[in-house]
Order: structure tokens, then C-alpha cells, then sequence
């Protein structure tokens, strides 16, 4: 009798703990947001019949980025997460189709890809160390970008040049909506960066190097 009254009364401990009877209710909703570059035309310049190809791989993300999770920034070297936002994937992969659709308008590519793919091409863009973070060590906040970029030669099998890029916008509210704001912002900065950089690169300019 004693074995069977120490089991209930376990089992009632357990059912009342905090948090198991609670309804899912009351959760706080979760917010998704998209990174965009907003006020660009869907025609580029024209395409070159006889250009070379270039093939774009999928950014890497920085240890840390690898998330949907949104990062923030209270003091230096620590990431922190928001609790009820988040991005609908990693910014590393959010950022990849705009980077191809980029690249595509200027009209130095006869196309533009991303890899995987089977079409076979002139070049290659790979992009590591992709980070996005909103940062509260001053106000207002700022969202800062950074990545790596490496343009590598298919043909010749050589690297033609690599560089890092960043860009910071400020952000125009205290909040993750702000950060995503900004963070757009930072995009639209960071992909005209690269783009002329790939333009200097296939055009054999000496920007390309500097």
C-alpha cells in the first residue's frame, strides 16, 4: 500500500510541475520574416550572347548563423537568439537567390545559376563566413553583414580573386522588426558590393584585386 501511495503521489508531482498542464495557447506566436531587396527591376541589362556562365554556390554560414533563429548582439563575441522571431530559413540561404538574381541583371553573364546544377559554366562564386546580426552596443541598434566572397576560374582552375564584404544599417526601431528592416537594408549594400566586384573581375579591370 505504501509502494502504490509513494507512485500516486509522484505522479500527481509530476502532472502539476510547471509547465505540463499548461495550454499551448499560451505560447507567444512566432514571427517569420523574409530577407528582400525591395525596388529592383526584374530585367537587367542585356544578356550577352557569347558571355561566360557563372555558377553560384550556396553561401556557408558563420558557426553560430547556421539557423533560422535571429541573432542579436548585447555585448562583444556573444550571440544571443530572439525568443518568438525568426527568419523562414537561414539568412545564408535566404540571401543565395538574391545574390543569383543580382548578379544576373548586370549583364556581363550570358546566365547566372545556382548549384547544384548540371549546366556546366565559366566561373564560380563561393561564398563563406555569411553572418547577419543586429547589434545593441550602441542606439539606436545597427545590423551589421558580413561574408567572404572567391571567384574561381573553372576553365583555368585558378582563384581570380577573393574579398570580404560588409555593410551596417541602422536600425529604426528597438526590436527585431527594426533588425529586419536594417537587414535589408545591409542586403541591398552588400549585393551591389559584389556584383561590382564581379563585374571589375570578369572584365579583367584592376578593381577586382583591391
Amino acid at each position: 500500500m505504501k509502494s502504490w501511495s509513494g507512485r500516486t503521489v509522484l505522479t500527481l508531482l509530476l502532472l502539476t510541475a510547471p509547465g505540463c498542464l499548461s495550454p499551448r495557447g499560451d505560447a507567444l506566436p512566432v514571427h517569420t520574416f523574409q530577407l528582400s531587396v525591395d525596388g529592383g527591376s526584374d530585367e537587367g541589362l542585356p544578356v550577352p550572347v557569347d558571355g561566360p556562365v557563372l555558377l553560384v554556390s550556396l553561401p556557408q554560414a558563420e558557426p553560430g548563423f547556421e539557423t533560422q533563429r535571429m541573432v542579436y548582439v548585447t555585448r562583444q563575441f556573444e550571440l544571443e537568439y530572439y525568443a518568438a522571431n525568426q527568419w523562414a530559413e537561414s539568412p545564408a540561404r535566404l540571401f543565395s537567390p538574391l545574390l543569383v538574381q543580382s548578379a544576373g541583371r548586370t549583364g556581363d553573364w550570358r546566365t547566372v545559376v545556382a548549384l547544384p546544377s548540371s549546366i556546366r559554366g565559366d566561373y564560380r562564386l563561393d561564398v563563406a563566413g555569411f553572418a547577419v546580426q543586429q547589434e545593441f552596443l550602441q542606439r539606436p541598434s545597427r545590423v551589421r553583414m558580413t561574408l567572404r566572397s572567391q571567384l574561381v576560374d573553372l576553365k583555368e582552375s585558378r582563384v581570380v580573386s577573393t574579398k570580404t564584404f560588409e555593410a551596417v544599417a541602422q536600425a529604426p526601431s528597438e526590436d527585431a522588426y527594426g533588425g529586419v528592416l536594417a537587414a535589408n537594408q545591409a542586403t541591398a549594400a552588400v549585393l551591389t558590393q559584389v556584383t561590382s566586384w564581379l563585374q571589375s573581375c570578369v572584365r579583367h579591370q584592376p578593381e577586382c584585386n583591391r
